[in-house]
């Protein structure tokens, strides 16, 4: 897929929620340019040139696609840092913008044994992170992401990235 084009047929408009994904991904990247840029160059001169971890990840309908994160392992304080300010998964937003990854969805990963997951595209944050993050047991992040799966409409999405901020703050301090 083109970058930066909107799934429609002739006639159609855009998805709202394709829409909002590229509106405020395009902004989050301008907006947090500098930082990104930062964190890359600290990355690269603490871990010896590594800046990014890629990960195969199953998207919408089971295609697969690579997710990029900042590399926080080995990278000494650095790395440390990146991972207790919750940067190290702004990269995902070139996964949003090529339409690979929504900001809102199910939590991205190899796994295709809950197939109603690959009917909408991962997200970078979701019901499972609103909800106390990677203290969840397996299971009811499966449920979450189902529940998500089934019921999610753009006032979800809105109301699931105001709460993002706050989870993350939460998860740092824990």
């Amino acid at each position: 897929m083109p970058l930066l084009t909107l799934p429609t047929r002739p006639g159609q408009r855009p998805p709202a929620k394709r829409v909002l994904d590229l509106l405020a991904s395009l902004t989050l990247l301008a907006l947090c340019a500098a930082p990104l840029l930062l964190v890359a160059a600290l990355l690269y001169v603490a871990g010896g040139g590594r800046v990014l971890v890629r990960k195969q990840a199953a998207g919408l309908a089971g295609r697969p696609f690579r997710t990029y994160r900042f590399r926080t392992d080995g990278a000494g304080r650095t790395g440390a840092a990146v991972e207790r300010c919750a940067l190290d998964g702004l990269p995902q937003l070139l996964n949003v913008v090529r339409g690979e990854m929504s900001l809102v969805g199910p939590c991205p990963g190899a796994r295709t044994d809950r197939p109603e997951r690959l009917l909408v595209r991962p997200g970078m944050t979701g019901l499972w992170q609103v909800s106390s993050r990677s203290d969840l047991p397996w299971e009811e992040m499966a449920l979450l992401d189902r529940h998500y799966v089934e019921n999610h409409w753009l006032g979800m999405d809105l109301a699931i990235l105001a709460q993002t901020p706050r989870a993350a703050y939460r998860q740092r301090h824990a």
